[in-house]
Formats: C-alpha cells, sequence, structure tokens
C-alpha cells in the first residue's frame, strides 16, 4: 500500500491533505479526560504540516444521531489538538458545507484545520453506498490527498473512511501502518509462548476473537465481568455478577474442547454495591457470596497469570481485569499489566479500555511494545474479518 512517506516523496507543499484521523476521546462536559488518541495522531499531523502541507482533519466523536448535537462538537477535540501541536486548529462549523470550504480554502502552507465531527452527516455511517458516495465527493472536492491515519474506523465502511480513498490518491498514516504490521505479526509467526489476556464484560463480545485465537495461541487469561458466565459453565455460583446465561453453553463447550488452554481467575474482589465505597472482600472464585458481585479478579490469580505472562514470548492484552475505574477495583488489571511491562515478551495493548487503564494507573506506555488505538478494529483483524479502510488503500483505487 501507498504510505505517508511516499507522499511526502512526492512533495506536499502547498497540497490539501485530507486526513482522517480516530479522535473519539472521552470527555467529562467539554473536558477531555485522555488525550491518548489525539496524541497519537500527532505524527502523521506534524509531519505533514512541517512539509507545508495545508492539513484538513476530519474525525468523529462519539454517536451522534446524523445531526448535530453541541455535546459531541470537536470543539475541545480542535483545542487540545491546537495545544499539543503548538499551532492554531481552526475549526470548520459544519462536515463539508460552506464553512468547511471557507475553512479549508483560507489554509496557508503548514497549517491545520479540523472539520466537524463526520457523524453531524447522516451520510457517512449510511446504509446506502449512494449517500456515502456524495459525502465522499463533497469531502473529496476539499483536498488534493487521502491520507488514513485512525485505525480505530478502519473496520467501518464509511464515508471518510472508505469511499473518499476511491475519490483521490490515498495512502496509509503511520498510524494506520504501524498497526496493521503489529497485527500482522500477532497472526502470522508469533514468538511463542503465544499469551492472550482477554477482559472486558461480555464473552459475546469476545466469541468470535477467542474462536479466532484458540487454535493459534498457548493460554488465554481471563478476567473482567466475562469471568463470570465462564465460572458459571464450570458450575460455580456467581451471585449478582454480570453474567450472560445465553452463553454459558458456548462457555462450557470452549472448556471442554481447550481445557489446557483457557485459565480462569481462583479468585475475586466481590462487593455488596457497584461503587467506590461499596462494602469487599476477596474470596475464592467457588466461594462468592449470593447477592453480591464480582467486580475484579484477585491477588492468587494476579500471581497465577503473572507467572504465565512472565514465560512468554508474546502477549496480547484486550480487555481490563476489573473495574480499574474505581480505586478498590483496580489492581487486578494492574497487576497483570505490569507483569506485562516486566516481561520480554513482544506486547500489544489491544486499544479501547487497556489503553485506557495503562494511562490511568500510571503505567509507562513505554513498557508495552505496541498500544493500539483501535480496540473493535484490532479484534477484527484477529478475527480474520476485511477491513475495508485497510483493503481500499492496498487496493490502490482512487486518484
Amino acid at each position: 500500500m501507498k504510505t505517508l512517506d511516499d507522499l511526502l516523496a512526492e512533495g506536499v507543499t502547498g497540497r490539501r491533505v485530507l486526513v482522517r484521523a480516530d479522535l473519539n476521546v472521552p470527555l467529562d462536559g467539554d473536558v477531555i479526560t485522555d488525550d491518548g488518541r489525539i496524541r497519537a495522531s500527532l505524527p502523521t499531523i506534524t509531519r505533514l504540516a512541517e512539509a507545508g502541507a495545508r492539513v484538513v482533519v476530519a474525525a468523529h466523536l462519539g454517536r451522534p444521531k446524523g445531526a448535530p448535537e453541541a455535546r459531541y462538537s470537536l470543539a475541545p477535540v480542535a483545542k487540545r489538538l491546537g495545544e499539543l501541536l503548538g499551532r492554531p486548529v481552526s475549526l470548520a462549523a459544519d462536515v463539508a458545507g460552506e464553512s468547511a470550504a471557507a475553512t479549508t480554502g483560507g489554509l496557508a502552507d503548514g497549517d491545520v484545520a479540523l472539520l466537524e465531527n463526520v457523524r453531524f452527516d447522516p451520510r457517512e455511517t449510511s446504509k446506502d453506498a449512494a449517500e456515502r458516495d456524495a459525502l465522499a465527493d463533497e469531502l473529496a472536492a476539499l483536498a488534493d490527498a487521502f491520507v488514513s491515519d485512525g485505525f480505530g474506523v478502519v473496520h467501518r465502511k464509511q464515508a471518510s473512511v472508505y469511499e473518499v480513498a476511491t475519490k483521490l490518491p490515498a495512502y496509509a498514516g503511520g498510524l494506520v501502518l504501524a498497526e496493521v504490521e503489529v497485527l500482522r505479526k500477532l497472526t502470522g509467526d508469533a514468538a511463542r509462548p503465544y499469551v492472550v489476556v482477554l477482559g472486558g464484560s461480555k464473552v459475546s463480545d469476545k466469541l468470535a476473537v477467542i474462536e479466532s485465537l484458540l487454535p493459534k495461541v498457548d493460554a488465554i487469561l481471563v478476567g473482567g465481568g466475562m469471568c463470570f458466565t465462564f465460572l458459571a459453565a464450570e458450575g460455580l455460583g456467581v451471585g449478582d455478577s454480570l453474567l450472560e446465561a445465553e452463553m454459558i453453553d458456548t462457555c462450557k463447550r470452549l472448556l471442554a474442547e481447550h481445557p489446557e488452554k483457557i485459565l480462569l481467575p481462583a479468585d475475586v474482589v466481590i462487593a455488596d454495591a457497584f461503587a467506590a465505597d461499596a462494602n469487599t472482600h476477596t474470596v475464592l472464585a467457588a466461594n462468592i457470596r449470593e447477592g453480591w458481585k464480582g467486580l475484579d479478579v484477585g491477588p492468587i490469580t494476579v500471581e497465577r497469570y503473572r507467572e504465565v505472562i512472565a514465560g512468554a514470548g508474546t502477549v496480547f492484552w484486550n480487555g481490563p481485569m476489573g473495574v480499574f475505574e474505581l480505586a478498590p477495583f483496580a489492581e487486578g488489571t494492574r497487576g497483570v499489566a505490569e507483569a506485562i511491562v516486566a516481561s520480554d515478551a513482544f506486547s500489544v495493548v489491544g486499544g479501547g479500555d487497556s489503553a485506557a487503564a495503562v494511562r490511568l494507573l500510571g503505567l509507562p506506555e513505554d513498557g508495552f511494545s505496541h498500544i493500539s488505538t483501535g480496540g473493535g478494529a484490532s479484534l477484527e483483524f484477529l478475527e480474520g474479518k476485511d477491513l475495508p479502510g485497510v483493503r481500499v488503500i492496498e487496493t490502490g483505487v482512487g486518484g
């Protein structure tokens, strides 16, 4: 696939370059609580701006219903992006309308502008290809080249991800290129033992990737809310813990087919309420009390998982071990993450809540070989699914 390096070699001075970034950051009101995705976008934007390009950034935030909503405006993102770039970033008032045309038309070499939330336009996510194509035409009119740098959205066939790449000379940004290279390593000849750490709330969310990875890996260490469905499949009571009853039989099958590969918590932290000030106890997984909720894995589990991780050649981690946002339930995630940092393994953090946990818990980001910016896209890649936003760059369609 053509890359950012190829575009820069062709020369970008005076050219408008549309960059599809993933700037979908968490907000508390208009305060960004984790700017990791903005920081991840900086290298590509900076390289283009320093080379004299007129950079036009497209991105989404949250899930607006195809119309402007103040709470999903990219205004806080434009402000933070400008702070990190050390230069002002102008924000268009619309996606591809008069304001976008005026804002991008007024750029000088090295300037950066941000279009308003692309999901304010219903055509962005429309199931009608003709509608997406029409928006892509309008976006393409704002630029001379397209750089795909939002790995978190490349699994979506959306106007600013897929169709626009058929309208302009299209290139993979550094972020997308790095993600694809790392994930191909995980699905190819990964160093053994290959250990996967899976957390998060639901087995159903991770079933496809579990099914895909089980034949390829040496161990899957299960935590998070999903572990209680597995524990129930072993015949244990789980109290009021998160449980997907309809997935119990599936978990039974997986455990029967791969008893030596799937490791479950030996102990858990339980609470009488989902709250930071709840009463808590650490109990064996077989002793979860009726009316209590399991909200983290316990220290015996952390030590057991640490031993497995210490001997690994490759570790892929997706999903926290507990409700890490609340202090009483953060130690499972912290302990397992610290074990990954301490290991000599090639280690990949699978984006989403795992990446947020790394930053919230103050863990060294350089302690991991790679921190993905695309949780859903990463999982779909590992499941073997087609990623339209990658395929369209690889095939060279456009321009």
